[in-house]
């Protein structure tokens, strides 16, 4: 049995951070310019997210891992969330910020989608999986930080879609090696490759370089549109979600200068150019591009923003005996250590 100690928000939001701080580097560096107010919900969100995705993709049963998750948001939902720190930390934002269910269920379908091998024809279809990966995380990161118009809603999305094209074309020699493909087969067949052939001995040459050149131009096409909804945010946070637009496709930047080699290397942007770039963001975070107004969604993400933007957050859910019974007795032991302080 947890102590009270061990389930305190404090001492849940520090596991989340852990988690962040030990998978990625780019989200958890971003995550230090945003204001506590949204940084500690978005370790929450992270560390779900990260949990989530290794049980459904490092298991032996994606299906029964994919039960597992959707029971403890039923438990999380109800604000009855499970032994999980994150779980916990999860239930406090997704009640006090309104996120709706829909959003984690199709982050969730995307992990599936992982598993499952599934294959993308259009640049559609990788939309559609990017927008489940992803775009339901910047959804999410726009209700933390109190942006709740449809518009500032469709920007994240899109930013976070132009982020998993950018993961997908640096990682497209390792996901081949571990029997997974991204790049639109229609592309590929349009560039000459056969996508099975090539999947059972990934090579890189000009055809796919093309290929994954179609990609980042999709991908920076995506990231032009969502820095007008920078704008649409809170000031205290534009720099933070700036500097991750700027790091991201610095990525893709890079990869056009090591010539598309994607198979070969793991392209990486240096510690160096990360922190100019980080720096350019907190001053370009004073003159962001106007809003752009009447630009609807791309179809991908409009059912995230549809859901997003008819939310409301939810009264807090009521405490149970247990955790009442906590709560008393981390008052009181609070109280007590004050006395001995003032002793």
């Amino acid at each position: 049995m947890n102590s009270p100690e061990n389930t305190t928000p404090t001492h849940d939001l520090r596991e989340c951070r852990k988690l962040m701080r030990g998978g990625s580097k780019t989200f958890f560096a971003a995550s230090l310019l945003l204001p506590a107010r949204v940084r500690e919900p978005a370790s929450a969100l992270y560390a779900f997210c990260r949990l989530a995705d290794d049980a459904i993709d490092l298991g032996d049963n994606p299906a029964a891992a994919m039960a597992e998750l959707r029971a403890r948001l039923d438990a999380v939902y109800a604000g009855r969330p499970g032994p999980v720190p994150a779980d916990r930390a999860l239930a406090r934002v997704v009640h006090r910020h309104g996120v709706p269910r829909l959003l984690l269920d199709a982050l969730l379908e995307g992990f599936v989608w992982d598993a499952s091998g599934k294959h993308y024809q259009t640049i559609e279809d990788l939309h559609a999986y990017a927008a489940r990966v992803a775009g339901t995380v910047g959804a999410m990161m726009a209700l933390v930080m109190g942006s709740t118009s449809a518009r500032a809603l469709a920007r994240a999305c899109e930013l976070g879609v132009a982020m998993q094209l950018t993961n997908i074309a640096r990682d497209v020699g390792e996901d081949a090696r571990n029997g997974r493909l991204y790049l639109p087969r229609a592309w590929l067949r349009e560039a000459g490759i056969d996508a099975d052939a090539w999947l059972r001995e990934p090579v890189f040459d000009t055809a796919l370089a093309g290929v994954i050149q179609r990609l980042l131009h999709a991908a920076d096409a995506l990231y032009a549109r969502a820095e007008h909804g920078i704008a649409e945010l809170p000031r205290d946070c534009r720099s933070a979600i700036l500097a991750a637009r700027l790091v991201y496709a610095e990525i893709g930047h890079q990869l056009q200068r090591d010539g598309l080699d994607a198979v070969n290397r793991r392209t990486v942007v240096s510690g160096t150019r990360k922190l100019a770039l980080v720096a350019r963001a907190t001053t370009a975070a004073l003159r962001v591009p106007a809003p752009l107004r009447g630009v609807p969604a791309m179809p991908a993400v409009q059912y995230l923003v549809d859901a997003a933007a008819n939310s409301t957050p939810a009264a807090p859910p009521r405490r149970n005996y247990d955790e009442r019974l906590a709560m008393i007795i981390g008052l009181f032991e609070r109280q007590a250590a004050q006395g001995r302080a003032l002793r």
